[in-house]
């Protein structure tokens, strides 16, 4: 098998791949504990990538104990550089109806109990995070979709609470007067994490219901937001086949090199188990 570049991340519903060939199944440790569950590789029309359920078989995990540390270090340790993330989203916009597509390409923090971040124990690194999803990643996504001539926004503001309860009325109301498009609980701290890895990373986002802000729409409910996203799934796996069918294995946007420049820990200040720690992050650079 071919080095391992793509990784993908399922969420709500999503719990594995189909059209998967050679397949086979790791449990890394990490620095960070374990990931969400096995991660299952193998070939996607022929391209090789792996594939990570965020909340586990079966759903077990919360969005606030997701292990994304664990779940980002241990795709970078097997090779992954582009990372797409597949998740519901609750839809903030009467343009965006329940199963379309988003890619969002700006972000909004309202989480409050994740750890966000690589850099602790004695090292800092600022990492820009003005464009928080790969534009060259986004760009192959948008792509994908209207090759495969399905409905999908090819922006959009994606605002992460931390949940797992759904927002309020005022909330919803709130954040779209702030402009946000969708709304959900796990971009971050993917996004995050995955820039400070150095990966691509982008979101495929599932519109599953309005939310609760649309007067007259039924209250967003678990089995609304399965549903809609059960619909969604052969869409999803229609556009990441034909994204690994024609995405090239050269990377020209800048994330490879996210960390360039941003430790600012004097070097030889930084405690030794903290190098050895975050090992393959800051062996190029420390």
């Amino acid at each position: 098998m071919d080095k391992i570049r793509i990784g993908i991340i399922g969420g709500s519903g999503l719990y594995h791949i189909d059209g998967l060939e050679n397949v086979s199944e790791i449990y890394p440790d990490t620095p960070f504990g374990k990931p969400s569950d096995s991660i299952i590789t193998g070939l996607l029309e022929g391209v090789s990538v792996a594939f990570l359920p965020r909340h586990g078989i079966g759903h077990r995990i919360s969005p606030s104990e997701i292990p994304v540390r664990a779940n980002i270090y241990a795709l970078k340790s097997i090779g992954v550089e582009r990372l797409i993330s597949i998740s519901a989203v609750g839809s903030l916009r009467e343009d965006i109806k329940p199963l379309d597509m988003v890619i969002p390409d700006q972000i909004l923090d309202r989480t409050k109990m994740r750890i966000n971040t690589f850099f602790e124990g004695g090292i800092v690194a600022h990492v820009g995070f003005a464009e928080p999803f790969c534009n060259e990643l986004r760009g192959n996504l948008i792509g994908s979709a209207e090759r495969i001539q399905t409905r999908a926004h090819s922006s959009g503001t994606y605002v992460v609470i931390e949940g797992p309860q759904f927002s309020t009325k005022a909330e919803s109301l709130l954040y779209r007067e702030w402009g946000c498009d969708v709304i959900g609980m796990t971009a971050l701290p993917e996004a995050k994490l995955a820039r400070e890895a150095e990966m691509c990373y982008a979101v495929l986002a599932c519109a599953t219901d309005y939310d609760c802000w649309r007067d007259g729409e039924e209250t967003v409910t678990v089995d609304m937001v399965i549903s809609n996203l059960l619909k969604n799934i052969s869409v999803s796996r229609s556009i990441v086949s034909d994204l690994v069918s024609n995405i090239t294995s050269d990377r020209y946007c800048k994330c490879g090199n996210a960390l360039e420049n941003t430790i600012i820990t004097d070097k030889d200040r930084i405690p030794k188990g903290t190098i050895e720690r975050l090992g393959m992050l800051v062996d190029k650079y420390i």
